[in-house]
């Protein structure tokens, strides 16, 4: 529903805003006419006159190479460029500081001048992004959260530390213990904390003013997605074994259908990391498009009266987002607990397996005897 709103938004903003060159079109055959007319009134003339007479003329090219500059640069700032500029990630900071002589609401720093081509290695340009700037705020910040809530710890709880042992404590009993199991559960807590601490904190960081979200940006939700996945599998390979993970990919099916399982099976494996990258991109970068949709709404239509509507129903999605920031993190860590657990759950069940071929006999024993005591 968020991306449905989106997509509607930014569809009626950016045809509202959409430039007309028609008239500029329209206009400019007879700006070429009167050229025309002013260069043929003009020939007879002395070479005086025709040097008096061509300056205007001059000017008038001029103002039309303005013209065609400004008219370039107001596409170059269109409602749909600076929604887009705002979600997407770049080499460029913006802040309220003092620069060009004076206090500025955007300030802005290029990193790329930063840091040159110190970070620059051929073809792999390992330069910091402002995505990546902003990971690095909200992993300090969370740090100084953390490490500051637990020198207040006491018998009682209280304070910020009882606000992060109570999402600890969820993260272990609600979501590590419920999906994994009671047996391997508490193994997994350390990243499963980890990830939705760090996700939550990143969320709402992007929230901030002059801040980005950095959960908007594919490659870093499929980066997280990426660390699930191969803690799920060495979950799985540590569960059942290597040769019992590779048995696993044949599905259990006759050796003439291995060619067609094994690909299925294989492809189910990156079909999970491939929804936890997707849904937290697109969920976390919907908000963020609907609120500058609706803000954009009063600069596209041109009337200040639409910020009467606009600004409320912005601050209502800005309000929803804070509590998708925390359902986001709940949801990737939740997903991420239900995976690991399917990959132990399945050795779990080739070891009852087993088992109960060992004991098929005592089994056979008992269930014949059942009916005849019913």
């Amino acid at each position: 529903m968020t991306t449905l709103l989106a997509s509607l938004f930014l569809a009626v903003a950016t045809t509202q805003y959409a430039p007309a060159p028609a008239e500029h079109e329209a206009t400019a055959p007879q700006h070429d006419t009167a050229a025309s007319q002013h260069e043929a009134t003009a020939a007879p003339a002395p070479a005086e006159h025709g040097q008096q007479a061509a300056e205007p003329h001059g000017g008038a090219e001029a103002h039309g190479s303005a013209h065609g500059e400004a008219a370039g640069h107001g596409e170059g700032h269109s409602l749909s460029d600076v929604m887009l500029h705002h979600v997407s990630d770049g080499y460029v900071l913006e802040f309220p500081w003092v620069c060009d002589g004076g206090f500025k609401w955007d300030c802005e720093v290029d990193l790329q001048h930063v840091f040159g081509d110190s970070l620059v290695f051929g073809s792999l340009d390992m330069t910091p992004t402002k995505h990546l700037i902003m990971m690095w705020l909200a992993s300090i910040v969370l740090l100084v959260v953390v490490l500051g809530s637990t020198k207040k710890r006491s018998l009682v709880p209280h304070g910020l530390y009882n606000f992060v042992e109570v999402l600890v404590q969820f993260v272990r009993v609600e979501i590590a213990r419920n999906n994994i199991g009671q047996k391997y559960g508490d193994r997994y807590v350390p990243y499963l904390v980890s990830v939705f601490f760090f996700i939550l904190f990143v969320n709402l960081f992007g929230l901030l003013p002059w801040a980005a979200t950095a959960t908007g940006n594919i490659a870093v939700t499929a980066a997280l997605a990426g660390f699930t996945f191969l803690i799920t599998q060495y979950a799985a390979i540590k569960a059942m074994g290597l040769g019992g993970w590779l048995k696993h990919l044949t599905g259990g099916v006759a050796v003439w259908l291995w060619p067609i399982m094994i690909p299925v099976e294989i492809l189910g494996l990156f079909t999970k990391p491939f929804a936890l990258t997707v849904r937290l991109f697109a969920n976390m970068i919907a908000g963020h498009i609907v609120i500058l949709s609706l803000i954009g709404l009063i600069f596209a239509i041109g009337s200040p009266f639409v910020a009467l509507g606009s600004v409320p129903m912005a601050l209502a999605i800005f309000g929803l987002e804070l509590f998708v920031g925390f359902v986001q993190a709940y949801i990737f860590t939740m997903l991420s607990s239900l995976f690991i657990g399917q990959g132990i759950q399945h050795a779990e069940h080739a070891h009852h397996e087993e088992h109960g071929h060992e004991h098929g006999d005592n089994g056979s024993h008992v269930a014949g005897h059942s009916p005849s005591h019913g």
